[in-house]
């Protein structure tokens, strides 16, 4: 977390980041004051230090709110709070006693980032840039987590991580309104997964991520897909499907336009790759159900 004395702080200089010139004032988030135009919230700053914000003037710094970056809850579930950082996810992960415990630390490596950016980056920063290649967007779309929403007048709302992000950059959060924490329900940390990531050269930004989770209690499958699509699309079975009801079904489900485009991946590739790596993982999670290559070519 940054913390600020003056506007013109530093402490990222080390990340070979730039000033933001425009940013006349450095709030702390803990001080109520009006939202007004130009305002940002402030977590690591990694990704608002990364490139020019021209529109941005004053900084709300979250560093001193006290917030406990992870909480087990009572009914079994995980707190995460959105100023965690992924150093400190890595490390809570290290020694959580839960099946789903190896996806978080799968996630974390997915950043492919220096141990600076890790001792930074948010997990509230990575899923308010709703980039699709975020990864911590697919970690707590593939756990079912829901996100805790707080607006400016103190009112509180709730909504599926899966459904917060909205497409490449866009996000379901209004004006001011801040992203406080996000939970994972203890019966999705009970799940069996499977982790499949591809990028199109070494250490480069994900071209598609599929995470697969097993619910020990009911059987059913979770199939989630991000950095393929322009935002994350988790398809759920009741029962494991076979190869070819996988295949229709995502297939189906991700419209020709939500197939992400940038110079990481073309289109048609990411749904390949898409498509295959969802393969792989039903067939790691359910491996005596029937099998058909043929559905992914």
């Amino acid at each position: 977390m940054l913390r600020t004395s003056r506007a013109a702080r530093l402490p990222l200089a080390s990340l070979g980041v730039m000033d933001l010139n425009t940013v006349l004032e450095v709030r702390d988030g803990r001080q109520r004051a009006p939202w007004r135009t130009g305002d940002a919230w402030l977590g690591g700053g990694t990704y608002l230090f990364s490139e020019p914000q021209p529109q941005l003037r004053r900084l709300v710094d979250l560093s001193r709110m006290g917030w406990e970056p992870l909480t087990r809850l009572p009914d079994g579930s995980l707190e995460i709070a959105a100023t965690c950082t992924i150093a400190q996810l890595s490390r809570f992960a290290a020694t959580f006693p839960v099946p789903a415990a190896p996806l978080f630390e799968q996630c974390c490596r997915a950043f492919l980032a220096s141990f600076k950016i890790w001792n930074m980056a948010t997990l509230g920063g990575n899923l308010c840039n709703g980039l699709p290649a975020g990864p911590m967007i697919s970690l707590t779309a593939a756990l079912d987590g829901s996100c805790l929403l707080q607006a400016q007048d103190g009112r509180r709302r709730r909504v599926k991580v899966a459904d917060f992000v909205t497409g490449a950059g866009r996000k379901d959060l209004g004006e001011g309104e801040l992203l406080r924490s996000v939970t994972l329900p203890a019966r999705a940390l009970t799940c069996r997964t499977a982790f499949r990531q591809v990028s199109l050269y070494g250490l480069g930004r994900s071209g598609a991520l599929v995470i697969g989770t097993l619910d020990p209690l009911d059987g059913s499958l979770a199939i989630t897909v991000t950095a393929a699509t322009v935002r994350p699309f988790r398809l759920w079975f009741p029962t494991p499907p076979t190869a070819a009801v996988l295949h229709g079904t995502l297939d189906g489900a991700v419209t020709e336009p939500e197939w992400f485009d940038d110079i990481h991946g073309l289109p048609a590739w990411r749904r390949h790759m898409a498509l295959r790596l969802a393969e792989e993982v039903r067939a790691e999670l359910t491996p005596h159900s029937p099998s058909a290559r043929e559905a992914v070519r």
